[in-house]
């Protein structure tokens, strides 16, 4: 494929990530302040799959498009009043996780034995700034509280997350890009 339509097609595939980002958002369950969502899922194939420069951005844009009030957030929220809210720092989390991941997968390969382990830290580095943010915007007293109400009750979900994350990412990777070639 030659490098404008290469380049045309990530352009694209950045716009849908963030569009999955948005749509898999609204799949959530409103269990407190912060709600259990499947972004991670688009997070995380949107590094695997596009790298770190594409997924991040991907990611930039699908928080752009919720600070300037397009209600993408989970329960169709939106605005700057929402980023910097409880879940803001979680937001941020995003951002940084799909470039993480992004990195380390370009860096050392797109086996499972590769994706597993940068995916849990890719959740580990979402919550990174997200339980400061979350113990700050909520007045605890503890990261130890935040991390109990923000944290503790998501590993399961986190869990299947990556684990489905692990399984598509190598086989969706290998087919996106037999068809660049």
């Amino acid at each position: 494929m030659q490098n404008k339509n290469k380049k045309i097609l990530y352009i694209t595939l950045t716009a849908l990530f963030a569009a999955l980002s948005a749509a898999l958002s609204q799949l959530s369950l409103p269990i407190n302040a912060v709600p259990v969502v499947f972004t991670q899922v688009s997070i995380f194939l949107a590094a695997g799959l596009l790298g770190w420069k594409w997924g991040t951005l991907s990611q930039l844009l699908f928080a752009a498009m919720g600070a300037i009030g397009l209600p993408v957030f989970a329960g169709m929220r939106g605005g700057w009043a929402y980023v910097i809210g409880p879940t803001g720092g979680f937001i941020l989390g995003y951002i940084l996780a799909a470039l993480a991941v992004g990195l380390l997968l370009q860096r050392f390969g797109r086996s499972f034995k590769v994706v597993l382990p940068a995916l849990l830290l890719g959740s580990l580095i979402i919550y990174l700034p997200g339980l400061p943010w979350l113990a700050h915007v909520m007045h605890m007293t503890t990261l130890r509280d935040a991390f109990l109400f923000g944290m503790l009750p998501y590993l399961p979900g986190d869990l299947l997350k990556v684990a489905l994350c692990s399984a598509l990412i190598p086989k969706l990777h290998k087919l996106l890009h037999n068809k660049l070639q």
